[in-house]
């Protein structure tokens, strides 16, 4: 009983360790104060000059683009990895794959901002492509790193995929595409539901990369935030870190509300 108790007091610790800043985030997003540190009363204004600042408006749209792009991208991309790696068993060039498919997770975000950036320049020079810095460099340096991830959830899934229900389909005369599309697809929709959330919050979340591989006209909402937040913290950036909890959070509970849907239906 002691046992239980001190566990029980660590774990609500860690929980307001995790959440008291973001709860004092989303509480002073509704601050009256020009202040961040001061209550001034209770108000909504903030808000409105949010969506009343044309930068924030405009990073946040070209985040949206690219990290949706990226994760529909990377799941593709991640899946079609995953399953070379699961059922392919042993071929010339594996390990290569398997190296190159894990290497993003362990590179440190400026080594790989830098050699994607030296990369882009190097083919600019030598084919015209691509031409310039922008949301292009972006989405394929997001996808670099984003489809490793990918590959890992879908590789985990896969490797506890029960085999025999894909069998049975071929035995009865469909073909491995339509087994893939009709079988295999729809019994790691969970997982593949899960890495393109992954993907999302990760290329939305990027800066170090994205600070290597943009150019002007293309500055995403991390970047934008982190430029204000030099000079200072403001209270419409409490309001827009507020949206973004919220729009993550309904956007995880859905997932969350699917994946245990499909569990109980599989």
């Amino acid at each position: 009983m002691k046992g239980s108790g001190l566990l029980r007091i660590y774990c609500v610790l860690g929980f307001i360790f995790l959440y008291a800043p973001i709860l004092s985030l989303i509480i002073f997003s509704f601050n009256e104060s020009k202040l961040v540190t001061v209550w001034g009363g209770f108000s909504t204004k903030w808000y409105g000059e949010l969506f009343r600042d044309p930068q924030i408006l405009g990073s946040a749209w070209i985040s949206f683009q690219v990290a949706f792009v990226t994760a529909t991208l990377a799941v593709i991309l991640g899946t079609l990895a995953a399953y070379v790696l699961v059922r392919f068993g042993r071929f010339r060039g594996r390990a290569l794959l398997t190296g190159m498919s894990t290497a993003p997770l362990v590179m440190p975000e400026v080594i790989t901002g830098l050699s994607l950036l030296l990369l882009f320049v190097s083919m600019e020079q030598l084919i015209g492509w691509p031409a310039g810095r922008g949301k292009t460099t972006i989405i394929i340096a997001h996808v670099t790193f984003c489809m490793a991830y990918v590959a890992v959830v879908v590789q985990s899934r896969l490797a506890g995929l029960d085999r025999d229900l894909e069998e049975a389909a071929m035995d009865l005369g469909a073909r491995p595409v339509r087994v893939f599309f009709d079988i295999t697809i729809p019994v790691i929709a969970p997982a593949l539901v899960a890495g393109w959330l992954l993907a999302f919050t990760l290329s939305l979340d990027d800066l170090v990369v994205a600070s290597f591989v943009t150019g002007p006209g293309a500055s995403t909402l991390p970047m934008v935030i982190f430029s204000k937040v030099r000079l200072g913290v403001s209270p419409d950036i409490n309001a827009l870190a507020t949206i973004i909890i919220v729009v993550v959070a309904i956007a995880v509970g859905l997932a969350t509300w699917y994946m245990r849907r499909s569990a109980r239906n599989g």
